[in-house]
């Protein structure tokens, strides 16, 4: 099993949308809910490319608006993190039945890490993050560096996404992919079985997405 983290397993996204307006106000602007919708699942670089050019400042350093970002979101999510519905109901569910877990993020590890404080770092048997692979989602990169270091083949595994970039990371990857839309909605996709929430998700469900997948791979 592969899980995204942000929107996905935690509602994070509105403690992202709280820092992206105040790093917005703080250049003397108003991030538009195109551009917060555009950035939903992207990388650190490609959302403060994002925001710069939404506010017309183009010019900003990027390095310098993501640690302002980082700083803030860090103390966020000390204070204000929760679990989207249904989410610590399924990974129970998985882990209790003892199928190799990995949480695959495009956050950075010191985020992360304060993140499994909620998550439960005993809950997956390995963690990628956005600072850690060289091509961040929707490149294949994250999946398929975590189904290697479970050691199970990529198309034996079901990605639970919410975001349109990360549902195109794990497609390319070749695994079966669940969607549930958090803050943007998703179109309907070939090979994405998409669910209003987690709730009410199980096993059944997820060794279903497997067995079609390979029905439709075979």
């Amino acid at each position: 099993m592969l899980f995204d983290m942000d929107g996905t397993l935690v509602d994070s996204e509105k403690l992202w949308d709280v820092a992206l307006q105040e790093l917005a106000r703080e250049y003397g602007g108003e991030l538009s809910v195109a551009a917060r919708r555009t950035i939903v699942g992207t990388s650190m670089a490609e959302s403060m490319r994002i925001v710069h050019d939404d506010l017309g400042q183009p010019e900003r350093d990027p390095q310098a608006s993501a640690a302002w970002i980082n700083a803030r979101i860090l103390d966020l999510f000390r204070t204000g993190l929760s679990w989207r519905p249904g989410a610590f109901a399924l990974l129970r569910a998985v882990r209790a039945a003892g199928i190799p877990t990995a949480l695959v993020t495009s956050s950075v590890r010191p985020l992360v890490e304060i993140a499994l404080d909620t998550l439960g770092r005993d809950n997956f048997d390995a963690v990628v993050c956005g600072d850690e692979v060289v091509a961040t989602k929707p490149h294949p990169e994250p999946y398929l560096t975590a189904a290697r270091l479970l050691d199970v083949p990529i198309g034996r595994c079901v990605a639970i996404e919410d975001s349109a970039t990360g549902v195109a990371s794990a497609l390319a990857a070749g695994a079966a992919v669940l969607a549930v839309p958090a803050e943007a909605p998703l179109p309907d996709m070939p090979g994405v079985h998409q669910v209003e929430s987690l709730t009410g998700a199980d096993l059944d469900l997820l060794t279903a997405l497997v067995v079609n997948r390979a029905g439709a791979t075979g």
